[in-house]
C-alpha cells in the first residue's frame, strides 16, 4: 500500500503556491501521490464539502512541473459537467508533460444546483459519465477513429497520439461500482471503514471479472492534530490488510495545518511501510494485497 495526501485547496484566499510546497514536501517524505478535489459552481461556499476555488487539472498541470516522482491526481473531476473531448486532450497533455505520472480521477457528481447553474443535464449524469469515459479512452487509444455511442459518437478525426491515460472512478454506490467495473482502471472509496472498503471491493472484483486497482480516501478530522495524526497512523495496517492499494489521507483544509500533519504522519513508524525508500512499501509487507490496474 502508499500514503498518498489530498492537498488542502479548500480555501478561497490562500495563496495556491502554498500547493506547490505541500506536493514538493510530499514527494520528500515518501507519498505516493498527490489529489485534487473538483466542483466549478457549487451553491455555498468552497471548503471541506466543495473542495477549492481553483481548477484541478491546470492546478495539476502546474504541479507536475515542480516535482519529479510523485503520483498526480484528480479526487474527483465531476466529469458529466464538462466536455469530455476537452478532458481527453487535457488529460493526455497533462500525462504527456509530466511524464505519465497523471490518473484521470472522475465522479457522477451530486449536487443537483452545480448542473442546474452550468446547463448539464442532473438525470443523465451517470450514463454520460460511462459514455464518457469510454470516449476518452477510445479517443487516446485510436487517436480519433470513428466512435459510437448514444452521447458522445463521432464519425471521427484527428486526436493527438496518447498513451492511455489510468482512469479512476470514484464512489461507494452501486451504479459506480459498475461503472469502475465497466471502464475504470482504478476505483477510489471514500467514508468508508475498512471492513465496508473491503466488502465493497470484493462486490467491484464480481462485476469486473478482470483486475481492478483498489483504493481509499480517509480524512483526518478535526480534533487536536497529535491525536488525529496517531488515530489515522493506527489504522494504517488495517487499510493494507483489506488490500487497499493506496490511502490518501485528507489532512485538513488549511495549508499550515495540513503540512505539520502531513510531516507528523510520516514521522510515524506506521507510516514507514507505507512510504516510497522502504522495502516494505516496495511490497514485502505480509499485510499488503496487490492488485494491478488494467492500463
Amino acid at each position: 500500500m502508499e500514503l498518498h495526501a489530498v492537498l488542502p485547496a479548500e480555501q478561497a484566499d490562500a495563496d495556491p503556491r502554498r500547493l506547490v510546497e505541500l506536493a514538493r514536501s510530499a514527494e520528500e517524505l515518501g507519498y505516493g501521490g498527490v489529489w485534487l478535489p473538483d466542483h466549478l459552481l457549487p451553491p455555498k461556499p468552497f471548503g471541506a464539502q466543495y473542495g477549492g476555488p481553483h481548477d484541478a487539472l491546470v492546478t495539476l498541470a502546474h504541479l507536475a512541473a515542480v516535482t519529479e516522482r510523485i503520483e498526480l491526481g484528480t479526487s474527483v473531476l465531476i466529469l458529466p459537467l464538462r466536455n469530455p473531448f476537452v478532458v481527453a486532450k487535457q488529460a493526455a497533455t497533462l500525462a504527456a508533460l509530466s511524464g505519465d505520472r497523471f490518473v484521470l480521477g472522475v465522479g457522477a457528481g451530486w449536487e443537483k444546483y452545480e448542473f442546474d447553474a452550468t446547463g448539464a443535464d442532473f438525470a443523465t449524469r451517470g450514463a454520460r459519465t460511462t459514455s464518457a469515459l469510454r470516449l476518452i479512452r477510445d479517443l487516446h487509444t485510436t487517436g480519433g477513429a470513428p466512435f459510437e455511442d448514444p452521447h458522445y459518437g463521432h464519425p471521427g478525426g484527428h486526436f493527438a497520439p496518447a498513451r492511455p491515460v489510468p482512469l479512476l472512478v470514484g464512489g461507494t454506490s452501486d451504479a459506480a461500482l459498475r461503472r469502475a467495473a465497466a471502464v475504470g482502471d482504478r476505483w477510489q472509496a471514500f467514508a468508508l471503514t475498512p471492513e465496508a472498503f473491503a466488502e465493497r471491493a470484493a462486490r467491484l472484483r464480481e462485476l469486473a471479472g478482470r483486475p481492478v486497482g483498489v483504493e481509499a480516501r480517509i480524512g483526518m478530522g478535526d480534533g487536536p492534530a497529535a491525536e488525529a495524526v496517531a488515530t489515522t497512523a493506527a489504522t494504517l495496517d488495517s487499510w493494507a490488510a483489506v488490500g487497499a492499494e493506496r490511502l490518501a489521507v485528507w489532512f485538513s483544509g488549511e495549508a499550515n495545518s495540513a503540512g505539520e500533519r502531513m510531516r507528523a504522519l510520516a514521522a510515524r513508524p506506521e507510516a514507514a511501510p507505507y512510504l516510497a525508500g522502504s522495502d516494505v512499501a516496495a511490497g514485502a509487507h505480509p499485510k499488503m494485497t496487490s492488485q494491478a490496474p488494467v492500463r
